[in-house]
């Protein structure tokens, strides 16, 4: 813009090209001074804020089931406690832990049976023993009623439940559904209650 406004100037007269002096020496003179103002469009751009949520990765709630063995009735409401947090969606909200005091060595064989005609498979499962750190960081201890007296309610911060169930080991498969029935009624109940919270709490 600049080279064809000087040769506007030039052709209207304004302008002279430097050129030979009349004694012959050749001079280089300035032809225009002129000041340019410059128009700058500065363009803003929004710093970036870290987005902050009102959720963390802890979830709402975890919940224990215990027994002494870790081989029936414990095991039985942990799967279904999985069943049902699956079915609701609500793995980032419910944590499940499960575990004995003294475990066996598999989980006795007519549960197994008992869980099967209901779909659902712990023949797989090894029972496993509960720690401290593990109840101290839970909300929720569910024991099955089988005296767990190594499991002393000092040893973890949160509730506390009993739900007095009979014990399935050496019991027919008729007297174990009942028992499963049971089971998965409480636990259908305890999640209704959790959830509920839960959404109440949002």
């Amino acid at each position: 813009m600049c080279g064809a406004w000087a040769v506007a100037q030039r052709r209207a007269g304004r302008l002279r090209e430097p050129g030979p002096r009349p004694d012959g020496i050749q001079i280089t003179i300035p032809l225009y001074t002129a000041l340019y103002r410059f128009q700058v469009t500065i363009m803003v751009i929004p710093a970036v804020y870290p987005v902050v949520t009102n959720h963390s990765d802890r979830p709402a709630h975890r919940i224990a089931f215990v027994c002494v063995q870790n081989a029936g009735r414990s095991q039985m409401a942990a799967a279904f406690a999985e069943r049902e947090r699956d079915d609701r969606d609500a793995g980032d909200r419910i944590e499940i832990v499960t575990g004995g005091t003294r475990p066996a060595d598999r989980v006795h064989g007519v549960v197994v049976e008992a869980m099967r005609e209901l779909s659902v498979e712990i023949g797989d499962r090894t029972p496993r023993e509960v720690t401290p750190d593990e109840l101290r960081a839970v909300d929720l201890v569910v024991t099955m009623g089988c005296a767990a007296s190594d499991v002393c309610p000092a040893t973890w911060n949160g509730e506390s439940r009993d739900w007095g169930l009979d014990d399935p080991h050496g019991q027919s498969v008729e007297d174990v559904r009942e028992i499963r029935d049971e089971i998965e009624n409480r636990v259908t109940s305890l999640f209704d209650e959790l959830l509920s919270e839960a959404a109440s709490a949002e």
